[in-house]
């Protein structure tokens, strides 16, 4: 019984980590804020997301860094 109960409650815990969440995309250029997305996703995608709108940024010649926070 005590196994049974340490199974579930590993089971728990790994679905909670692997659970979408909200993270928030913050690109500035130099102290000035240009856009704040916020994104509901695994952390990997939300990072993947924000360096997606870096490039984004670089490719029309903008000096901006995007960071997940």
């Amino acid at each position: 019984m005590k196994k049974l109960i340490l199974v579930v409650t590993v089971l728990v815990a790994f679905s909670f980590a692997s659970c979408k969440k909200d993270h928030t995309c913050i690109c500035k250029s130099g102290t000035l804020q240009v856009e704040e997305d916020n994104y509901l996703a695994k952390k990997k995608q939300a990072k993947d997301h924000c360096n997606a709108m870096e490039e984004s940024y670089r490719n029309k010649g903008a000096d901006v860094t995007c960071e997940l926070q």
